[in-house]
């Protein structure tokens, strides 16, 4: 399960770098990872700065006018 979820995560981030976007966090939540929970882990996404942000906006709304 582990591994799946790191490929989630790696997948996430090259799309979002694929835009130009880093989100240097982006990771697995090891809190969530660690419990025994019936509830799958959390991906963190992390920090970012507001230029970042602002482009995770911009990238966002223009493929959601493209769908």
């Amino acid at each position: 399960m582990i591994q799946d979820i790191r490929r989630d995560v790696d997948a996430l981030r090259a799309a979002l770098a694929a835009h130009g976007i880093t989100l240097p966090s982006l990771g697995v939540d090891p809190l969530t990872l660690a419990g025994t929970a019936v509830r799958p882990p959390l991906v963190a996404l992390g920090n970012c700065n507001v230029a970042t942000a602002r482009h995770l906006s911009e990238v966002l709304r223009k493929a959601a006018e493209g769908a």
